[in-house]
């Protein structure tokens, strides 16, 4: 299906404020022990509601779609995400850490809830183990949304380099020396438009991950495959994609397209990589508009 361009509404103080201030009070927080790891995760919502499930990015974490969330739950949905296995304070041996494992870990987080029937929703990394959770079990997603999603990511020289380098590294990725400056040059063009207060939210987020789970994220992405699993994926997909996207290529994007079998793509304009910073409350419209339509 050609990909249908959608106008952005871009975020605003009182999104952030409000997310954030009802993600605290709302949202239940919960951990519980993994056969790898202490998962902690978050619960919000009328657990009668349809359930969606979040799996974040590489560098990131589970508040970071808090804006998204509160319009979600607003409109009769129960969301869940959680934190994937970053070696830091969760007992979590990144060293026997490969893809399988976080796939694994969303299923322990499925079942532990016993949750049989959720929709997924998978963002950057987070959406490799959405794509290969549901290869692999159909039937438990009805439906499926990636944000900046790919099958396959390839690491170019540098990437490759930072990511070797940052194994070695202890902390926080808060405590890089110049990781503002380089933000700003990155990201901050992906943010025009927004409030100062957005990037300080992504900034936060991401500075809360281990150097050495990024990292390894990093690592993994450099030999991931997941194009034969897409035939697999048999139920309906969104993909949704910003224009000015610099960290997922369109050529990624595409390869999913190409190999899912029932699948549209949304292009949010003026949008970078994070439209659950920048552009949450369309975000949250294609999102519910997928999962209430009904042919």
């Amino acid at each position: 299906m050609p990909t249908a361009p959608v106008s952005p509404t871009p975020t605003t103080v009182e999104d952030l404020r409000d997310g954030q201030r009802r993600y605290a009070a709302e949202a239940k927080l919960a951990s519980f022990a993994t056969p790898r790891y202490r998962l902690d995760s978050a619960d919000w919502g009328d657990p009668a509601r349809p359930a969606v499930v979040f799996v974040h990015g590489m560098a990131d974490q589970m508040k970071s779609f808090c804006m998204v969330q509160a319009r979600l739950v607003g409109a009769g949905f129960r969301c869940v995400s959680y934190e994937l296995a970053d070696g830091y304070h969760d007992g979590a041996a990144l060293g026997h850490y490969a893809h399988p494992e976080f796939v694994a870990d969303l299923f322990a987080l499925l079942d532990h809830l016993d949750l049989k029937t959720v929709h997924l929703l998978g963002a950057s990394f987070g959406s490799t183990v959405a794509l290969k959770a549901a290869a692999a079990q159909p039937g438990r997603f009805p439906r499926v949304v990636l944000q900046g999603g790919f099958a396959r990511r390839p690491l170019n020289g540098m990437e490759l380099a930072l990511a070797t380098l940052g194994g070695w590294l202890p902390g926080r990725m808060e405590q890089l020396p110049m990781r503002r400056k380089m933000m700003s040059v990155a990201d901050a063009p992906q943010f025009v438009g927004t409030p100062p207060e957005a990037l300080d939210f992504l900034d936060a987020m991401g500075g809360r991950t281990p150097v050495k789970a990024a990292a390894h994220r990093g690592m993994i992405l450099k030999d991931l495959d997941l194009r034969p699993d897409l035939a697999s994926v048999s139920q309906p997909v969104l993909m949704i994609g910003g224009d000015r996207d610099t960290i997922v290529p369109r050529s990624c994007e595409a390869e999913v397209e190409a190999g899912v079998k029932d699948v549209r793509r949304v292009e949010i304009a003026e949008c970078g990589h994070y439209p659950q910073y920048t552009c949450p409350a369309t975000m949250a419209e294609q999102i519910v508009a997928f999962l209430t339509k009904t042919t």
